[in-house]
């Protein structure tokens, strides 16, 4: 995609950034109990990361949101791991490279804050998504991390940084 900017959220975008998240989660036919959809934190969201070692992205193009993503400490876990989390795009943002660019912003920043793991969770279904993540190297375990509190999403991946 030509024109894209990915930026730190902003709390001007807090809005759009949760109808982007609900949408494609709705899209996708994500139960909304035990996954994103249910965060108190999605109307929130700058100020959920407005922390230390904690960093949201918008993938914005002619000013519109199009995707977001983040990390963040890997929550109720004790160790120097972060979690990427809730990366999401609209149908129209899809396959078009955007998930690379921004998979690269958050894991330059992971570094950046010098965490050693890097762990996500996702759905069983969600392939393409599994395909970028195999690709910028995360690999498949086999328990959950922390506890992130979505229990319905049983899919796990960790990257070494």
């Amino acid at each position: 995609m030509e024109n894209v900017v990915i930026r730190p959220i902003l709390q001007k975008d807090n809005e759009a950034v949760a109808e982007v998240i609900r949408q494609v989660l709705v899209d996708l036919g994500v139960p909304k109990v035990g996954t994103a959809y249910a965060d108190k934190a999605l109307d929130c969201m700058y100020e959920n990361y407005n922390v230390p070692k904690a960093t949201y992205f918008v993938a914005e193009v002619n000013g519109k949101i199009l995707g977001c993503a983040g990390v963040a400490q890997l929550e109720n876990y004790n160790g120097n791991v972060c979690e990427l989390q809730k990366m999401y795009f609209l149908e129209e943002a899809r396959g078009k490279g955007l998930g690379s660019k921004m998979m690269n912003a958050c894991i330059a920043k992971a570094k950046y804050y010098r965490f050693n793991k890097c762990y996500l969770e996702t759905m069983p279904y969600m392939k393409d998504a599994q395909k970028l993540y195999k690709k910028t190297g995360f690999e498949y375990i086999n328990e959950r991390m922390g506890d992130t509190g979505h229990y319905s999403c049983p899919v796990f991946m960790l990257l070494n940084l």
